[in-house]
């Protein structure tokens, strides 16, 4: 059965859900056989250091901001939040699941952040039976695995993907897109997307290293270059991107930049520079986090001493879809999968409810696209998924 559960909106999203559910002590006759009803946890697994670590942090400091609202209004019965910390890397990603798994405290996850991470980690928490809701990992081949523990809280590649190349086709007008990509999950996923899209404009590919193991792309460059490139498509994350931008500008290519919501930071301005990173196209299967409903941004301020950026909404969404769970008395690891599966409400980013293999609604995803203006990343315009 789907919990029908309403959510007011405000500095406290979700408070209503919290409060008015049934009250949480051991005693609690809501609570499911064999649950505690306090002392329980939820973990964040992404990124927190390293050089994908700014989308992590964005994604945490959501999920601080819902655990941080939950305790105060249930001081007697609160909620840990476990920071798992990946880096990023698919090679870390088993042994900090079984981590995870093996805290028995522990009845959801936040994440994991990125699809090379999720495709190492969720074959494990699928065994464990650990509910895994994904703010960021758009690769559409983590839903089709058969993992029951897998939900993810946006869009995929296959609304992204389109987007970002209808977006170079209608809006910019080019028909001459050179793209490259990093050989990640994610990376090369949505370049492939975009592909299908531009067909015959595509006037080169390349592909490059990732995860700061590849600084130098003048061969890539000269490329481009040699390509007339009017666009260029770059499926892979912020660190790389703003390098190429940088090395294109200094090679006096003015071509448009598009990339994913995976460069969709103002970490990409830092490395690539303001003045090359001007007039550069992100995309993101997300809405702008600043126009977050209720009083999301000012108590997220407030908490982190930053503004919000990508995914800090729909990480906050995330983690209080499994905190309303624990409130409901849903305090054991099968309990709280099962609750998350049925799940139906509103949050401060989207709606929610999700597929049968774990997708959000397609009828709650929205892709935008945002342009780095004068140094800052701000909202260009939604786009259309197909």
């Amino acid at each position: 059965m789907r919990q029908k559960l309403a959510r007011v909106l405000g500095g406290v999203a979700m408070m209503a859900l919290v409060v008015g559910a049934a009250a949480c002590s051991s005693g609690d006759g809501d609570t499911e056989a064999g649950g505690d009803a306090c002392g329980n946890k939820i973990a964040f697994f992404g990124a927190l250091t390293g050089s994908s670590a700014a989308l992590g942090i964005n994604e945490n400091n959501g999920v601080k901001l819902a655990v941080d609202e939950y305790n105060k209004a249930n001081p007697d019965c609160t909620v840990e939040l476990v920071p798992l910390d990946s880096q990023g890397s698919p090679d870390q990603a088993p042994a900090l699941a079984q981590r995870a798994i093996d805290d028995e405290k522990i009845l959801g996850i936040v994440g994991p952040a990125y699809s090379g991470e999720s495709e190492a980690a969720g074959p494990l928490f699928s065994e464990a039976g650990l509910v895994t809701i994904t703010p960021s990992a758009t690769r559409p081949s983590l839903a089709e695995q058969g993992w029951k523990t897998f939900f993810r809280a946006v869009g995929n590649d296959l609304s992204q993907g389109p987007a970002a190349g209808n977006y170079i086709k209608n809006v910019l007008k080019s028909d001459k897109v050179y793209v490259i990509d990093d050989q990640s999950a994610y990376g090369a996923g949505l370049a492939d997307e975009v592909k299908k899209v531009l067909g015959t404009a595509i006037v080169g590919e390349d592909k490059v290293q990732g995860e700061g193991k590849q600084v130098d792309f003048s061969a890539v460059i000269a490329k481009v270059r040699s390509s007339a490139a009017t666009a260029v498509f770059y499926g892979g994350y912020y660190q790389e991107a703003g390098l190429i931008r940088k090395q294109l500008t200094a090679a006096g290519i003015t071509a448009t930049l598009v990339a994913g919501d995976g460069v969709n930071d103002p970490a990409y301005v830092t490395s690539a520079g303001q003045a090359a990173a001007e007039g550069t196209i992100l995309t993101c299967p997300c809405a702008p986090a600043a126009e977050a409903r209720g009083n999301f941004v000012a108590n997220f301020q407030a908490l982190n001493g930053t503004a919000p950026g990508t995914y800090s909404d729909t990480a906050y969404d995330a983690a209080n879809i499994l905190l309303a769970g624990i409130k409901d008395g849903k305090t054991t690891r099968p309990a709280l999968l099962e609750f998350v599966g049925g799940y139906s409400g509103e949050g401060v980013a989207a709606s929610y409810k999700f597929t049968e293999t774990g997708e959000l609604d397609p009828t709650q995803v929205k892709v935008w696209a945002f342009k780095v203006v004068n140094g800052e990343v701000v909202p260009d315009q939604e786009i259309p998924k197909s």
